[in-house]
């Protein structure tokens, strides 16, 4: 199965990015030979800066595109 997230939202302010990263390591939890791919628009390039400051009350983006990335998905900007 391939699976293709598109986020265009910034990574902090709302949850669409989180939610989107969080489908993906559920996905990937649950079907191991699932291919996932996310592709980063707009605001949402700013999911992929490095050494980001999270907000008080938010989860690190950052931390969750490490993971789904170690488990094999691709990212694209």
């Amino acid at each position: 199965m391939r699976v293709l997230f598109v986020i265009n939202d910034a990574p902090y302010g709302s949850e669409k990015a989180y939610n989107a990263l969080r489908l993906a390591m559920a996905l990937q939890a649950q079907q191991s030979e699932a291919e996932v791919r996310v592709f980063l628009i707009a605001d949402a390039v700013n999911c992929a800066l490095p050494n980001q400051k999270t907000p008080s009350g938010y989860y690190n983006i950052e931390r969750m595109l490490k993971s789904i990335i170690s488990k094999g998905a691709k990212i694209k900007l």
